[in-house]
């Protein structure tokens, strides 16, 4: 009786460990803006981003595995609109890690860990092209979460309600100096 206690006992051990490593598997990543701001360029203007990103387990295994993460870049401008994506990629052939304007599929940055790549967020300047803020002084905020329409079909049913799936920074804002 003594033995079947044990055994039982050591099973449900076994199960609770296992349970716990799933639900460390399904810890959201963390994705903080840390800073913002428009920086003049000679084509227009730049938004700079201090970010700080981490990954969830399944995300960073997903991004090794070649499949591409999109980030949705919501930038308000008073009452103005401004739309980005950015688009985090790993090419195995190359062995490189891309950061990358999935619209005009120009490439930002390139890595050869994905360390170095996330690591690469801690300053990210984005072009604005046409869309640079018009007035002289007011306020913008910015929010950057990940884009779960953009992953493949297989993986956009558990990115709905897996916790690891979702990835999406608090709202920051700042002022707009008037010069």
């Amino acid at each position: 009786m003594r033995c079947w206690k044990s055994l039982a006992s050591a099973g449900a051990l076994a199960l609770l460990l296992a349970g716990c490593a799933l639900v460390h598997e399904q810890t959201p990543g963390e994705l903080v803006v840390r800073g913002a701001r428009f920086v003049p360029a000679v084509e227009g203007a730049m938004l700079e981003l201090a970010l700080d990103c981490r990954l969830s387990g399944p995300m960073s295994d997903a991004l090794d595995r070649g499949i591409p993460l999109t980030f949705k870049i919501d930038v308000h401008v008073d009452a103005t609109p401004i739309r980005r994506r950015i688009e985090l990629r790993y090419f195995p052939l190359s062995r490189r890690y891309l950061l990358r304007d999935p619209d005009s599929g120009r490439v930002l940055r390139s890595y050869a860990a994905s360390a170095a790549l996330l690591d690469g967020l801690r300053v990210l300047h984005l072009p604005l092209d046409g869309d640079s803020p018009r007035q002289a002084a007011g306020h913008a905020r910015v929010q950057i979460g990940l884009e779960r329409s953009a992953l493949p079909g297989p993986l956009r049913l558990p990115a709905l309600f897996e916790p690891a799936w979702h990835l999406r920074s608090a709202e920051y804002a700042w002022p707009i100096g008037a010069g």
